[in-house]
Formats: structure tokens, C-alpha cells, sequence
């Protein structure tokens, strides 16, 4: 070995084995390797921050700002409304919401797919009285599977298109990870269905927690909601979905408490209902319904900063105290709503808008996204730790849907890059105000962006060195004597078993230069090995740390590190005894 490589190869086991221990934050320690690269020399000065603007890395970044726009227009939302049903059998439940989340985070970041659907399935779990790690676990294999059927669906996918590029000329597209995608996600997700939710180890666990505040609001049904006309039974049914309980419905200023299911509801009824915020918004977002201060709804329309719900604790002496909402004008000063009070499980008499603030108050405000502090700090209240929940904004559904599909085409024809279509993308759901400028940035995973941007110029430099083809070869050798397609396979293993204990990103990063070196040295197409590459990079199924999406429920879900390999180890080997034959089928040697 030459003095480059060793030192390269010095360097990414370091980095290795600070990711494994968790000691320190994965962009800090890539940072600092590409920094020591430059300082020892292996990596040019002048290339070093390269990766920062390379294609993968502007990809990740556009697809999170992408999957937050699509959640804020409602289409999750909207999906998951029309498929999820109370009721459901165990089994039967991770069957649909496996593929929801499969079908979702093909066309959107997986992680992000996951923490849409997690609060659902928690909520769902707490309906039917059973404990979230019985699902959790099987949604978030079902999001990872998912993502591995189209480029955009997972980071691994992106990483080996860009590196295609790079030492081809050509990049993968779209869909070309779809065919050997779309086999592998289909046989671990009825794997996950039938069997391998029921390995998942069965403990005494505790409920999921329900939010903090409950609180009593209002909401009118405007005269285009579905919800008008219909039996008041529909309207239960949609409360017991979302999590809410329905207190009355009010006519005409008169408040009817005991209601039959089958009164028929009218446009101008209020719904007065008690929910989180999380639920309120869900059901209000799904119905079509509008905010119980209607007739002043213009004033929070002309916001263009975004509306958010935030929550406010009144303390004794707040200039709100002892006033309702309506009488220090809250709507038209500050452009807000009262959204819903908790009163520590007390009664809330009169209009919400009317209604008398005292002390201990919580309150549910639906406020301007850049003003909400300001809000906060001029009623004299003070500022929950739950933080903003943007509003989900359904009438923006099909505008959304419309302007992704369009640049998914674009791109997928060649008239475009995919990182210029996912920019029109992200341009488009700013100027149609489905995502507020100011909070495009904040959608963006900056430790990921760091970790990309930082791994590229180490991996382009171990290429370089010659130190992948090293690998290559010694993976060559313990494959000597057998057909290219043991290879292929040992580079799935090796890859599978790198990614459970590292990030994925920096797996394939790793991964795809030295299964181009292995099909040159075996005289083999490439392509092959770079699928390869993508399945094993992205089916980290054993640890809690090798997927982002396996971190995300291991607090939800009350796991432990060693539940994972329980339904992880027969997943990855069914999606290499599965995936190996597709790869040679639709990717020949």
C-alpha cells in the first residue's frame, strides 16, 4: 500500500469507529476527517468542500424541503384519511400502513415519510388500546423498503446515481432502481405483514402518551365542507380517528350537548370539540372545517408568513387575563385566533372567542409564523415548550401534487436534471405559498448536509489513491474460482453489514467506487454492482443506529438496542436472497 492509502484508509477507520461508538455527532466527525485529509495531504486543498456543492448533496437537501411542503399541503394527511380505519387486526393495520409508508418514501425522503406516519400510528395504537412497539418497528422497515424504489426515495440511491455519474458519464434515473426496488420492498413488506411483526419481543410496555393539553376549541363547518348534509355519526367517527372527543354541536347560538348520530349537520354549525393540537388540526385540515372566528378570517388570510399553532401558558398578571379574545382584539391586532383553551380539565362556558381568560390558562393560538413570540409576549403570556406546529393546508393539495408530478416527469424524460426539477419544485411551493420562504431552510437536515459534503471529497480521494481498488481486489480473491454473481453478492453482504453499523450515507459513499472496481477487474457491467451497492446501503435492519428511521422510534416505540435483529436479521437475508436474483434479471452481468 502507498503512504496515501494508508493514511486514507487510517482515516476512515477513525471515523468508523467514532460513528459506532456515538460518542460525537457524525457531521463533526466527517468534518474533522475531511479537514485532517486536507492537512496530511491526501485530499486537495482546492477540492476539499467540493462535495458541499455536489449533485447528491444539493438532491438530499431539496428533497427535505420537497417531502415538508407535500406534508404541509395535506397529502399525507389525505392519504392516510381515505386507508386508515379503526378496528383493523394487527397484522392487517402494519399491511396498510406498511404500504402507505412504502409508497410515500418512495417519492419523498424516508425519514420524512416516517415522521409523518409515526404520530398516526401512535394515535391509532392509543385508540385501540395496544402498545406502539408493535407496529413501530414494522412502519419504519416498511418506510426503508419503500425507499428504495425510486432515486429520490433514500440517500444511498442518490449517492450511487451521482457516483454513476461521475465514473460513467451517466447517471442513473428515476426510476431505474424502480424494477429490483420494487421486488425487494414487496417481498420484505409481506414478510413484515405476516411474520415479522410477531418476532418483535412481547413485554409489558406503556402506553403512548397522550399530549399534554387537551384543549376545548371550536370549529365552523363552512358551506362547501363534505361534512355538510351528512349525520352527525360521520362526524364522530372522524373525531374518534383523529383522537378528539366531541363535546357539542351549536345552532343558532344554542348549544345541543346530547346530540342523536343521526342529526343532520349544517353549514354555520360549530363543532365544540376537546383535542391537542396535533388532532384538532388533523380534523379540521381532513373535514374542510373552518376557524370559529370566521367572519375575521380575512385577517389571517392576508398573512403571508405562514400560520402556525403555538402554545401559551397565562400567567397571573397577563395583559389577557380577565378579557376574552374578542375584547382586546386579538384577531384583528395581531392577526391571530383563538384557536382552544385547557383549563385543567375544566369547563370552557360561552363562545371560545368570548370566553373569559384566567390564570393557568393554556391557550391554542393560530398566529403568524414570523409574529408568533411577538403574540405571545403582548397578551403577557409565555411560550409553551411544545413549540410551533405549522398548519396543514389542504386547499393547496392538488397544487402541490400538481407541481411535484410534473417536475418528476421533467426529469424523468431528460428534459431536466433532477436537481433542477427538485429547485423548480422547491420554487414553485414558495411561490404558490405552500411553503413559506422563511421556513425553507429550517426543513433542511444540516448534520446530513455537513456528512455528505464532508464524505464525498474523503471517498473521491480513496478512489483516486487507488484504495478502492484495493478492496476490490481482496473481495475479488475470497471470491475466486466462483461465478461474477458470488461477487455481487459478497458486496451486498458486506455493504448490508457496513450499514447497520454506520451511516448509510457513508456506506454507499464507501461501497459504490469499490463495486465499480470490481466489475472492471472481473470485466462485468458496473450497474450490477452499484444496485447491489443501493439495496445493501439502504437495509440496515439490525441496530437502532444504522437508519435514521430506526432511531426515530426507539423512544416511541420503548425498544431496546437488541430488538431489532429479532425481525432484522431474516429481513436482510430475504432481500438478499431476493434481491440478488433481481439484480442479475433486470441488471445482467
Amino acid at each position: 500500500m502507498s503512504q496515501d492509502q494508508i493514511i486514507l484508509f487510517a482515516l476512515f477507520a477513525l471515523v468508523f469507529a467514532a460513528l459506532i461508538s456515538g460518542r460525537w455527532r457524525y457531521d463533526a466527525v466527517a468534518f474533522a476527517a475531511l479537514l485532517a485529509g486536507v492537512l496530511l495531504g491526501v485530499v486537495p486543498a482546492a477540492s476539499a468542500f467540493e462535495g458541499f456543492g455536489h449533485p447528491a448533496t444539493l438532491v438530499v437537501a431539496l428533497v427535505l424541503v420537497v417531502s415538508a411542503g407535500l406534508t404541509r399541503a395535506g397529502v399525507v394527511m389525505m392519504i392516510t384519511r381515505r386507508f386508515i380505519r379503526p378496528g383493523r387486526k394487527l397484522g392487517g393495520h402494519i399491511a396498510m400502513m406498511g404500504a402507505i409508508g412504502g409508497v410515500l418514501s418512495a417519492f419523498m425522503n424516508n425519514v420524512a415519510a416516517l415522521a409523518i406516519l409515526m404520530p398516526v400510528d401512535v394515535s391509532s395504537a392509543r385508540q385501540e388500546g395496544r402498545a406502539p412497539g408493535r407496529s413501530l418497528m414494522p412502519l419504519s422497515f416498511a418506510t426503508i423498503l419503500g425507499g428504495m424504489v425510486t432515486l429520490i426515495g433514500t440517500p444511498p440511491n442518490i449517492i450511487v446515481a451521482a457516483i454513476r455519474q461521475d465514473a460513467l458519464g451517466a447517471s442513473f434515473s428515476m426510476f431505474d432502481f424502480s424494477p429490483v426496488g420494487s421486488v425487494v420492498a414487496l417481498a420484505g413488506l409481506v414478510f413484515v405483514a405476516l411474520i415479522g411483526w410477531r418476532m418483535i419481543p412481547a413485554r409489558e410496555e406503556r402506553a403512548a402518551p397522550a399530549e399534554l393539553s387537551a384543549f376545548v376549541a371550536e370549529l365552523v363547518i363552512p358551506d362547501d365542507a363534505r361534512i355538510a348534509g351528512k349525520p352527525l355519526g360521520a362526524l364522530q367517527e372522524e373525531a374518534d380517528r383523529a383522537g378528539a372527543i366531541l363535546v357539542a354541536v351549536i345552532r343558532d347560538g344554542r348549544a345541543r350537548r346530547s346530540p342523536t348520530a343521526e342529526m343532520e349537520l349544517l353549514a354555520g354549525d360549530v363543532i365544540r370539540l376537546e383535542a391537542g393540537s396535533e388532532a384538532l388540526d388533523t380534523l379540521r385540515a381532513g373535514l374542510g372545517l373552518d376557524f370559529a372566528d370566521h367572519r375575521r378570517k380575512h385577517y389571517l388570510e392576508a398573512e403571508k408568513a405562514g400560520l402556525v399553532l403555538v402554545q401559551a401558558a397565562v400567567p397571573a398578571g397577563a395583559r389577557i387575563v380577565g378579557k376574552s379574545a374578542e375584547s382586546v382584539g386579538l384577531i384583528w391586532r395581531r392577526g391571530t385566533a383563538l384557536m382552544g383553551i385547557s383549563r385543567q380539565g375544566r369547563a370552557v362556558s360561552g363562545p371560545l372567542r368570548k370566553a373569559t381568560i384566567r390564570a393557568g390558562d393554556v391557550l391554542l393560538l393560530l398566529a403568524p409564523r414570523d409574529s408568533a413570540a411577538r403574540v405571545i409576549d403582548w397578551l403577557g403570556c409565555l411560550p409553551m415548550a411544545e413549540g410551533n406546529r405549522p398548519v396543514t393546508r389542504p386547499d393547496q393539495t392538488a397544487a402541490a401534487v400538481g407541481i411535484f408530478a410534473l417536475a418528476v416527469l421533467a426529469a424523468s424524460l431528460g428534459f431536466v436534471d433532477l436537481p433542477v426539477a427538485l429547485g423548480c419544485v422547491v420554487a414553485g411551493y414558495v411561490g404558490y405559498r405552500i411553503l413559506p420562504l422563511a421556513e425553507v431552510y429550517d426543513q433542511i437536515e444540516w448534520p446530513v448536509i455537513v456528512l455528505l459534503g464532508s464524505m464525498i471529497p474523503l471517498g473521491a480521494a480513496l478512489e483516486t489513491s487507488g484504495g478502492t481498488e484495493l478492496i476490490a481486489s481482496g473481495l475479488i480473491r475470497l471470491s475466486a474460482g466462483a461465478p461474477a454473481w458470488v461477487a455481487v453478492g459478497l458486496l451486498m453482504v458486506v455493504t448490508m453489514t457496513l450499514s447497520d453499523v454506520l451511516n448509510n450515507t457513508a456506506t454507499a459513499i464507501v461501497a459504490a467506487p469499490v463495486g465499480i472496481a470490481m466489475a472492471e477487474a472481473l470485466g462485468a457491467s458496473p450497474d450490477p454492482f452499484l444496485m447491489a451497492v443501493a439495496v445493501a446501503a439502504s437495509c440496515a435492519f439490525l441496530t437502532p443506529i444504522g437508519h435514521k428511521n430506526n432511531m426515530l422510534i426507539l423512544g416511541p416505540g420503548q425498544y431496546h438496542f437488541g430488538d431489532y435483529w429479532r425481525m432484522g436479521l431474516p429481513l436482510e437475508v430475504i432481500v438478499i436472497a431476493v434481491g440478488l436474483p433481481a439484480i442479475l434479471v433486470f441488471w445482467p452481468l
